[in-house]
């Protein structure tokens, strides 16, 4: 079942796809887990169907009389061609661009995005020059994405890794149901971030809207301006010298450390206490809501 094509693929079943690209399944109290890497591997991590781009190897797409499926399909063609830094001029604030892509890439869109930019990706370094929509960044998996202005409201929904940065303010519910990696916005967040956060850690360099971290079950939250409130169960937490290490780390990353430091940062936690609300008694539920 090798050298398929993806018309191919496409009629097969999840499992027969699944041999098709020499994935092979492990059996785990009932359950099936597809193995897609070799832990035995020494090298990086990459999938099989994955093109071998050259970082040097450079052109430009014009995207101004493309649609964003036509964009995406080029930007495809390309990599199977070696590129492996590819220039989209002109985007206009098309919505879903640069979504999907699962190997290593230099991808820069020289103006705005709108809506879900980026989403589900694994591995690519992104930049985008300009501002970007809601849900940018969505179900992100590794790789980086940095935004050189403003950003709109569900930013990073259920991220899983790698480090997600806007350099200038971002709309409500940042981070929602994030699941790892990181995010980094060097302006303020709306109302909402950080809801039902399973894991991970946000930065917020400026202030930060009500209802802060509500119902986050795990993860960190960082904040260098103003709370406006915490949200249920995410509480303050005292801020280590590993956790200003680390954020001046990060932060100096992207250009985005304040002169004075990381040592003002306030740090939010799960409280905790809803890991068990349906064991809870109901005079102990109405305490906690």
């Amino acid at each position: 079942m090798e050298n398929l094509t993806d018309a191919q693929l496409a009629g097969l079943t999840q499992e027969e796809r699944a041999e098709a690209v020499g994935m092979t399944s492990e059996h785990l109290t009932g359950r099936t887990m597809a193995i897609e890497f070799d832990p035995e591997e020494e090298t990086r991590f990459a999938y099989p169907w994955a093109p071998d781009v050259d970082y040097n190897k450079r052109t430009a797409i014009d995207a101004d009389e493309l649609t964003a499926t036509g964009v995406n399909l080029r930007i495809r063609e390309l990599m199977e061609e070696g590129y492996g830094t590819i220039v989209i001029r002109n985007p206009r604030g098309k919505h879903a661009l640069g979504v999907g892509i699962l190997s290593r890439l230099n991808l820069i869109f020289e103006g705005s995005l709108g809506y879900f930019a980026t989403g589900l990706i694994d591995g690519p370094n992104v930049r985008i020059n300009g501002r970007v929509g809601w849900s940018c960044g969505e179900n992100m998996m590794s790789g980086t994405i940095v935004i050189e202005k403003n950003a709109g409201s569900t930013f990073g929904a259920a991220i899983r890794g790698g480090d997600l940065v806007c350099k200038g303010s971002v709309g409500s519910r940042t981070g929602i149901d994030m699941k790892g990696g990181t995010i980094i916005v060097g302006g303020n967040t709306g109302a909402l971030s950080g809801f039902m956060m399973q894991r991970g850690r946000m930065i917020f360099c400026g202030n930060a809207g009500r209802n802060l971290g509500d119902s986050m079950y795990d993860g960190t939250i960082f904040v260098g301006g103003a709370i406006r409130s915490l949200g249920v169960d995410a509480v303050e937490a005292p801020l280590t010298d590993l956790d200003v290490a680390w954020l001046q780390r990060k932060l100096h990353m992207y250009g985005l450390l304040p002169e004075g430091g990381a040592g003002h940062f306030t740090k939010v936690v799960a409280g905790k206490q809803l890991w068990n609300y349906d064991n809870l008694e109901p005079t102990e539920k109405k305490l906690i809501l």
